[in-house]
Parts: C-alpha cells; structure tokens; sequence
C-alpha cells in the first residue's frame, strides 16, 4: 500500500500563485510516475499533469505555460507550481501514483482562487 500526504493548497487571488507538495510513502513497489488531478463541483476529475521517473511531464492544454510539475526521486515527492491562478483552477486537486501493481491517490486538497 502507497501513503500519499497532499499539502501546499489554500486560497490564492487571482494572478496569484500556490505551490502544491505530494509525498509518497510505505511503498513497496517502485513508483513509476506521478500526477496532478482535479476535480471542480459538478465536473469530471481531469488530469492537470504528469511527470514519468525519467522526469517525462504531460501538461493539460489549460495549465500548460502556467503550471511547472517537478519531482525529487529520492524522496518520492512530486511538486505542482501553480503561477498565473485562475478562479477556473479552484477545484479538489488529487495525487496519483502509478506502480506496476495499481495506482494509488491522496485524499485531495483544496484550491480556491477567489478575489
């Protein structure tokens, strides 16, 4: 079983910035990639980004050129920089990593942008 800790959501204005944290922990299988997904009221959850062990990164078109995903292998943590905020980011953001076995989520934080 994978233990992923969210941490790093809140309010932020809009323009404003927001820099999301995901540890991974207790895993007993290699991790083989990591995302960022989302989930507004009413919506279907969508992918925001990825990012592969060899640090490979998918973007979805709305986030790309504003959102930077990064991850520190050792420490099994993926990063999501949130620059350029948006009231259209407000959502549940969720952590997913993937192993051979199953993929694993976080329990999800809570991102508002809000003036």
């Amino acid at each position: 079983q994978v233990r992923l800790v969210e941490s790093g959501g809140g309010l932020a204005l809009p323009g404003g910035s927001l820099r999301l944290s995901c540890a991974a922990s207790d895993s007993p299988f290699d991790i083989y990639a990591m995302g960022w997904y989302r989930q507004a009221p009413g919506k279907a959850r969508e992918l925001v980004a990825s990012i592969s062990s060899a640090d490979y990164t998918n973007y979805a078109d709305s986030v790309k050129g504003r959102f930077t995903i990064s991850r520190d292998n050792a420490k099994n943590t993926v990063y999501l920089q949130m620059n350029s905020l948006e009231p259209e980011d407000t959502a549940v953001y969720y952590c997913k990593a993937v192993t051979h076995v199953a993929d694993y989520w976080g329990q999800g934080t809570q991102v508002t942008v809000s003036s």
